[in-house]
């Protein structure tokens, strides 16, 4: 049989053991030294690391500011437009690209013997125009001849023609006689009068001077200026260097080809004369002057810094000499810091160097002057 449960039965109390917490250990103020010691630190830190950096800007920007630097500069060297100043076809070319050429060296030759036949002409023609010269001092020469004996016929006349009317008078002579006598006096002074102008115009074909030397006579100048003119274009079909440098664009230049008068043909950089413009901030050039020293470092041998000058500033920015100048009288118009080009000339140019016009450089100007305090400018003593 089931065994039935006794509802009065009670249940027994089941234990459970708590353990008890033992005592909490409260800090002695003798622990707390410790932290106090680091939360100062650590004030102190945070203090003092925000004034290190605000002491070191101050003083970097009361130092700063006397070097002013760009690498918005760049190598300039002179570029020649070569050209043949007669037309002609080219006989010898002795240019190439990249090539190294002195002053003088012949670059190319135009075929001269048109040029030749002109001079010849020219030549010929002022021994024709020194003839002609001698043939108006004769013809001057005859004119004062003839008219002296036009002169000397006159005079003649006019005592026949007195003569005649004293013997008219007296009633001699016929009026006839009187007649020829007068028509002969009247035919003598037209004659004298003619002979006259030939003078006045054999010496006007002189120049006004009878005695005026041949060559300075305006028909000889003229035909020595038609010789020298020959001349000076068949100097000109032999083409030379103006100056030191290297060939460039010469790549279609060849023996045969046909040049017309102030053709580009080619171009010459010059060597001898380098320069470095570099565009400043218009910020950066309050106390920069001409005259003050550089240091230039170009990209190609930034190992190799080179001592300059600064030569010149610009008038105006580069917006200004541009081909089309901003115009800024607009409602949408943004200030933009303007670059002004600064010219450096090179102290010394080192041969072994290979410089090349367009060349990237950066450039640092000694202008002399700090920043200094608010107000003040610290100016320093540049060697």
């Amino acid at each position: 049989m089931n065994a039935i449960s006794n509802p009065e039965a009670k249940a027994e109390p089941v234990e459970v053991e708590q353990q008890k917490a033992g005592p909490v250990a409260l800090p002695q103020p003798a622990d707390l030294k410790p932290k106090k010691k680091k939360n100062r630190l650590r004030m102190v830190l945070m203090l003092a690391a925000p004034l290190a950096l605000a002491v070191a800007g101050t003083w970097w920007w009361v130092t700063s500011g006397r070097y002013q630097e760009t690498d918005d500069a760049y190598l300039q060297q002179p570029k020649l437009s070569i050209a043949s100043q007669i037309a002609g076809r080219v006989v010898e070319s002795n240019v190439a690209n990249s090539m190294h050429v002195e002053a003088g060296a012949v670059l190319f030759k135009v075929d001269p013997e048109p040029y030749r036949i002109a001079l010849a002409q020219a030549e010929a023609a002022l021994e024709g125009a020194r003839l002609q010269v001698e043939q108006l001092r004769a013809s001057y020469s005859q004119a004062e001849a003839q008219a002296r004996d036009a002169d000397s016929e006159v005079a003649y006349l006019e005592t026949q023609l007195k003569r005649q009317q004293d013997l008219s008078g007296k009633g001699v002579a016929s009026q006839s006689s009187l007649d020829q006598a007068e028509r002969n006096l009247q035919k003598a002074r037209e004659s004298l009068s003619a002979t006259r102008q030939a003078v006045a115009s054999a010496l006007a074909a002189l120049g006004g001077n009878p005695k005026i030397e041949t060559d300075k006579h305006p028909t000889v100048l003229s035909a020595l200026a038609a010789r020298d003119k020959a001349a000076y274009e068949l100097a000109q079909t032999t083409v030379r260097a103006p100056a030191d440098g290297i060939i460039a664009q010469a790549s279609d230049f060849r023996n045969g080809q046909f040049v017309s008068t102030g053709t580009p043909l080619f171009s010459l950089v010059e060597t001898r004369s380098s320069w470095v413009e570099a565009n400043f901030k218009e910020t950066q050039l309050t106390h920069m002057k001409p005259g003050q020293k550089a240091e230039i470092v170009f990209d190609t041998y930034p190992d190799r810094p080179l001592e300059a000058t600064v030569e010149d500033i610009s008038a105006g920015t580069g917006a200004e000499f541009s081909l089309l100048p901003a115009q800024n009288a607009t409602g949408n118009w943004v200030k933009v810091t303007q670059r002004i080009p600064v010219r450096l000339k090179l102290q010394i140019e080192e041969p072994e160097l290979l410089l090349r016009t367009g060349m990237s450089a950066t450039v640092t100007v000694d202008t002399g002057v700090s920043h200094g305090f608010p107000g003040l400018t610290t100016a320093h003593a540049t060697e």
